[in-house]
């Protein structure tokens, strides 16, 4: 069995940047998560499992984060609550969760607000590595065609940059990747956190945003902590606290607002500090 397990939900720019704010300032007060033994990422979460598996100093990631220079545009007029409705349509069309996933899989074939090339670039400018890091990794995404979760590692075959860009590829905003005759999407679609991936391991920490109202993803939370905690692991989930809750609203409460990174980094940070003190040590050493 592995030790310990960090597991890193989806959540669009205000949940990497949360998460990098909150694992820097868990180092800061001396928990530094970044030894886990396994990492599992979806969308988001993704790219910081690979962020801080890369040996790059959190502090250099952080100050990423910041940077609002270093963050992506917008896309220009794009319509959210049109959005939001098509995908809420693809899940209560009734079915199982493969035939609901195949719908939003449609949805992502078919329309994408920007080119797979510049999606790909941004996740790439993104992750200071290209190689897959030691500690085990695992990738959530979606498969388009199938409606079935697929997960990515280091036996896959596949470029990390791929993984961690068909893991983002938000149905309807950015195109799915192709890989070995398949598209992928966007694992959150199938759960935020896929925190279940994690059952192997002694202890499991969850980095992760409470679920919309209502959910857009398939598989809760809850379902995979009871999972894990029923084969036998120590778990903590953390949650955005109330400053970073706060900070989200600042921008308007989209999530996928690259302004958002700035203000949540800086909140995440505060936050990992005292749940370090209060809830992460006990767990984690």
């Amino acid at each position: 069995m592995l030790r310990r397990a960090l597991v890193l939900g989806a959540g669009g720019h205000a949940a990497s940047s949360w998460q990098i704010g909150l694992i820097a300032g868990m180092a800061e007060a001396g928990v530094d998560v970044r030894n886990a033994d396994l990492f599992v990422g979806t969308s988001a979460g993704a790219r910081v499992a690979v962020q801080i598996a890369s040996g790059v100093p959190l502090e250099d990631l952080f100050q990423r984060q910041i940077d609002m220079r270093r963050q992506p545009e917008s896309p220009p007029g794009f319509d959210w609550k049109h959005w939001r409705s098509g995908l809420m349509r693809a899940k209560e069309g009734g079915g199982g969760a493969e035939e609901i996933l195949r719908r939003i899989g449609s949805l992502a074939l078919s329309a994408a607000a920007g080119t797979a090339s510049e999606w790909r670039k941004f996740v790439a400018d993104q992750l200071p590595v290209t190689a897959w890091p030691e500690q085990k990794l695992l990738i959530a995404t979606v498969n388009a065609e199938l409606g079935e979760r697929h997960v990515f590692d280091r036996a896959s075959g596949i470029d990390l940059i791929e993984a961690v860009t068909a893991s983002g590829a938000v149905a309807g905003i950015r195109p799915p990747v192709a890989f070995r005759g398949n598209h992928y999407m966007d694992g959150g679609f199938y759960s935020t956190d896929n925190a279940d991936l994690a059952v192997a391991s002694d202890r499991v920490l969850i980095a992760a945003l409470r679920a919309g109202l209502p959910p857009l993803s398939l598989v809760s939370l809850d379902a995979a902590v009871e999972t894990l905690r029923g084969a036998g692991a120590r778990v903590e989930v953390v949650h955005p606290d109330e400053a970073t809750e706060s900070a989200f609203a600042s921008t308007g409460g989209n999530l996928l607002d690259p302004m958002v990174c700035q203000p949540a980094a800086r909140a995440g940070r505060a936050q990992g500090r005292r749940e370090a003190a209060e809830r992460v040590a006990a767990l984690w050493r």
